[in-house]
């Protein structure tokens, strides 16, 4: 699989693109808890699949045939599994848990794509970056804390997520052959297809004050899924997973906005362990890079 490797020097790039896009997702994860405070779940999963379609539609609409083609669709259609299954299980458990806790089991997700990239892409680990990653995954179970009240029945959602996320992100390295439109475009297409069968069976009207969320649900879910594609094709899964992790703070920021949940000190102690770890890793891979040949 060394085909599928490319040198370091995208690696500053990826990094960016990928903390933009973590931004721009934990908005929407606020947008979704909100609605999923007076719909049910598929309706708002439906609502970022199908939000997105309209944008690219828009965008697209006169080359849509061309871009659709791939020369890995097998690859593709598991990618579009892949993520309307994280969105559905991550969406759900918005209805019982904080956005911070369900954002920190959710965040798991980088070291399985460490691990996945090096299974399945032969991508290396130094012990740096492994040290780098271990610190990450400490910091998210300090804000976890497994068996202090938020590992409830409902805490198994993100986590199992956290899988499918991780799953996604190692394949989206496998079909970066295709360009950032054709994968966005084929996990939109193909999400909203899945979606639009399954939310009759869940669907209620839509309130009119509620319609602008929906609205922005896609508009953001668009933006933030075409940076993540460019960031893991950019760049080496290890590498820039662990920045995933800035989500937890900005999950505590919109919890605090938002829904008046404010961090403890325990999540603020996990959540700076995570972001120094983050930036340790970040600056090991630069200075590889800059040695590299």
């Amino acid at each position: 699989m060394q085909g599928l490797r490319r040198p370091g020097g995208d690696q500053s790039a990826g990094i960016l693109l990928l903390l933009a896009a973590v931004f721009s997702f934990t908005l929407m994860d606020a947008t979704a808890k909100y609605l999923t405070q007076h719909y049910h779940p598929f309706q708002v999963v439906w609502a970022r699949f199908a939000g997105n379609m309209v944008l690219l539609a828009v965008i697209f609409h006169v080359r849509l045939p061309s871009l659709m083609r791939t020369r890995q669709p097998g690859a593709q259609f598991l990618r579009c599994l892949t993520q309307i299954g994280s969105v559905v299980l991550f969406f759900s458990s918005l209805q019982y848990i904080g956005l911070a806790e369900a954002t920190a089991i959710m965040d798991i997700n980088p070291v399985l794509i460490t691990l996945g990239a090096a299974l399945f892409l032969g991508e290396s680990i130094g012990i740096r970056r492994a040290l780098g990653i271990g610190a990450a995954l400490l910091g998210a179970l300090i804000i976890i804390r497994p068996g202090v009240g938020v590992f409830q029945p409902a805490a198994i959602l993100p986590l199992i997520g956290a899988f499918t996320y991780a799953a996604g992100a190692v394949l989206t390295r496998v079909v970066r052959g295709d360009s950032t439109a054709t994968s966005l475009l084929w996990s939109t297409v193909f999400g909203t297809i899945i979606a639009s069968a399954v939310v009759p069976f869940f669907w209620q009207p839509i309130a009119m004050q509620h319609l602008w969320a929906f609205l922005l649900i896609g508009l953001l879910g668009a933006g933030s899924q075409a940076m993540l594609i460019r960031a893991f094709a950019l760049a080496e899964a290890g590498a820039i997973a662990p920045f995933g992790y800035t989500g937890l703070i900005w999950a505590g920021v919109w919890g605090w906005l938002f829904f008046d949940q404010i961090p403890d000190g325990w999540t603020i102690l996990g959540a700076a362990i995570i972001v120094l770890a983050g930036i340790y890793v970040w600056s090991r891979e630069a200075a590889a890079a800059r040695k590299a040949p």
